[in-house]
């Protein structure tokens, strides 16, 4: 057995899968990559334009690089909404917003809900805390009803084992 089928023997041995439900918002992504690209084209625009015409003030290239920069930053902040995800497993579930992921383990959570007026899926923790997930969001329409339906049934699984 060559060292390839060995590796590929342990991989197909340890291969469970961690979790079983792994998803991602499909419409607020878009949106962020339109509304960066905005943010980012209008920069790129005002910079260049800050040369045209005497307005009194003498800009530089630095300051056009500092514009585009900024237009970069700003529109590099909106993409944070496309990192948001959940991850469904017998471990417990992770929630991935705008910056970390988090895992909570089922004994703490009590619920998986979809507030009536809500933009968003949240996490019911105990103590009346709660923590959003921003991946399963109402814009989805249909995909989030069917993600949350997998919710449900996952904590159904794994969440009543107290």
């Amino acid at each position: 057995m060559s060292s390839r089928e060995r590796s590929n023997a342990r991989a197909a041995v340890t291969d469970e899968p961690r979790w079983l439900m792994n998803y991602r918002p499909r419409k607020s992504p878009r949106y962020a990559m339109v509304a960066a690209a905005v943010v980012i084209l209008a920069h790129l625009i005002i910079a260049l334009l800050l040369h045209v015409g005497d307005t009194g003030v003498d800009f530089k290239i630095a300051d056009q690089i500092a514009m585009v920069g900024l237009g970069v930053i700003i529109g590099g902040s909106f993409m944070l909404i496309a990192r948001a995800r959940i991850r469904i497993g017998a471990e417990g579930v992770a929630v991935r917003n705008l910056f970390n992921e988090r895992v909570f383990d089922w004994s703490v959570i009590e619920g998986i809900r979809y507030p009536r007026s809500g933009s968003w899926a949240r996490l019911e923790l105990p103590e009346d805390e709660h923590v959003p997930i921003l991946a399963i969001q109402a814009n989805d329409g249909e995909r989030a009803v069917a993600a949350m339906a997998e919710v449900r049934i996952l904590h159904d699984r794994f969440g009543a084992q107290d």
